[in-house]
């Protein structure tokens, strides 16, 4: 008999499956299109967890109407839920990326440096919730908090260049600016993210030449891609005349360090490929799971697939909650069951579910019944999945799956979901002192206050992950940003 082998599936791809399953619930999606549909963008942003840190009032005492007026109608166009769907996220858990300053629209302004419209993520010590905020970027008179780990915009994460990814009235475009590597009927070219050189992409020399002109550059050029995390490559636009295509090949000879860091940087948005091609054309995700701005593209003409709400919290959730579940006790097969807002053993007098569960208070086996539904208290099989909403933010999706199975009346008792849920809140904590600014500094910092002032050596008493990063080679000072 012949042995088939199944190639296994990517890390990658099973990462943003969960991620779009979890990171942007339906529920999300719905409340932040109604919001924007009737004009309200700030109520849009509150729905999809996005903060404001901007007065467009002080914006037109600051700048002039023309530049308020501007940054309104982005505003109104704005779609936060589309924008968190496209968010850089990092593996392997698919939050969103920590400490980074993105941004997602310039307004030039002669005379001093252009007013960007930014969107920030939090320190990695301060992201649960997975709170963004959005704030105006204004150059040297930047008023940023001050305790951001990088208040300045990214050049390599920035979607400026490509508002198809959270302008709602641009979504359009992304048919004519997505790509998925190896693919029959896509662009040719490897990956950007194997680390390895290959065929440049088809599309990658008319996204360097929107980023050349973008930054005032000339429209031949050089700059550079990311490859990984300690790679990256070199690559000049070149064309004949100004008749001809221009094409994007790798230079023969690579400058030193500083000149390729002083280069520009082809965003992330226009290297990497979008994993919703990839994951529809390997079977990990239907077209009725993505976002209906994406799914009108790429699930073809016609309109756009309804949102399908999450397994736990929709209609779905409640028929199974109401079926009972079966459990082997005396004998015979009994039913667990809600009632009156919580989980019970249908089938035992309350007088005996009474003695029973004082007999397992001191100590004793219990029934069958309610040992079952001690274990689903503690740590159902539900788990993982309200470990994957609390991670990304979505606690009250994580809390309707809860109530779904336990009953909105059920009082959680010790055990994996309550430290789960624990966790969940005293991140919060954590992310609201940031927000105010009361922790200005990460808290492992408080390890060096007897270096501050000087760099410190590379000995014993520093962190092993500190040491590692400062004596590392590969990453040099004057090389591209991590």
């Amino acid at each position: 008999m012949a042995t088939h082998f199944v190639e296994p599936v990517p890390a990658r791809l099973l990462m943003w499956q969960r991620v779009r399953e979890y990171a942007v619930p339906p529920s999300m999606i719905e409340n932040a299109t109604a919001r924007r549909a009737v004009g309200d963008w700030a109520g849009a942003c509150a729905a999809a967890r996005i903060d404001v840190d901007l007065d467009l009032r002080a914006v037109r005492a600051r700048h002039g109407t023309d530049l308020a007026s501007r940054l309104r109608a982005d505003l109104r166009r704005l779609a936060p839920d589309l924008l968190r769907w496209h968010m850089p996220r990092t593996a392997p858990d698919g939050r969103l990326r920590p400490g980074l300053t993105l941004c997602l629209a310039r307004y030039e302004a002669p005379g001093r440096a252009a007013p960007r419209l930014v969107v920030r993520t939090p320190p990695a010590w301060a992201d649960a919730g997975q709170r963004m905020s959005l704030a105006l970027w204004e150059g040297a008179r930047d008023d940023a908090p001050a305790h951001h780990p990088h208040p300045h915009p990214d050049r390599r994460f920035r979607l400026d260049l490509h508002r198809h990814l959270w302008d709602g009235t641009r979504s359009a475009e992304l048919a004519g600016r997505c790509w998925a590597p190896h693919t029959p009927d896509g662009p040719r070219g490897r990956e950007p993210g194997d680390g390895a050189p290959g065929p440049v992409p088809d599309h990658w020399a008319a996204e360097a030449e929107l980023l050349l002109r973008a930054d005032g550059h000339p429209p031949r050029g050089r700059l550079t891609v990311r490859f990984g995390a300690r790679s990256h490559g070199v690559f000049e636009l070149v064309a004949p005349d100004d008749g001809h295509a221009p094409v994007l090949r790798p230079v023969r000879e690579l400058p030193s360090a500083p000149a390729a860091a002083a280069l520009p940087v082809l965003p992330e948005a226009a290297a990497r490929p979008l994993p919703d091609l990839e994951l529809l054309r390997a079977g990990l995700l239907r077209a009725d799971r993505l976002h209906p701005l994406v799914a009108r593209v790429l699930a073809g003409p016609g309109p756009a697939a309804p949102s399908v709400p999450a397994p736990e919290a929709g209609p779905a959730a409640a028929t199974a909650a109401a079926d009972p579940h079966r459990v082997d006790c005396l004998g015979e097969v009994h039913r667990i069951a809600l009632r009156d807002g919580t989980l019970t053993a249908v089938d035992h007098e309350p007088a005996q579910l009474a003695r029973e569960e004082l007999l397992m208070a001191l100590g004793g086996p219990g029934l069958p019944c309610l040992r079952a539904i001690d274990a689903v208290h503690r740590s159902p099989e539900a788990l993982p999945a309200v470990r994957e909403r609390l991670g990304h933010g979505d606690v009250t999706g994580a809390l309707a799956a809860v109530e779904g199975l336990l009953g909105p009346g059920a009082v959680l008792r010790e055990g994996p979901l309550r430290d789960a849920l624990e966790a969940a809140v005293a991140g919060r904590l954590d992310q609201g002192l940031f927000r105010a600014g009361l922790v200005p500094v990460h808290p492992a910092a408080a390890l060096a206050e007897g270096l501050a002032g000087h760099r410190p050596r590379l000995d014993r008493t520093l962190p092993r992950e500190l040491r590692r990063k400062r004596g590392s080679r590969s990453r040099p000072r004057s090389g591209l940003p991590a």
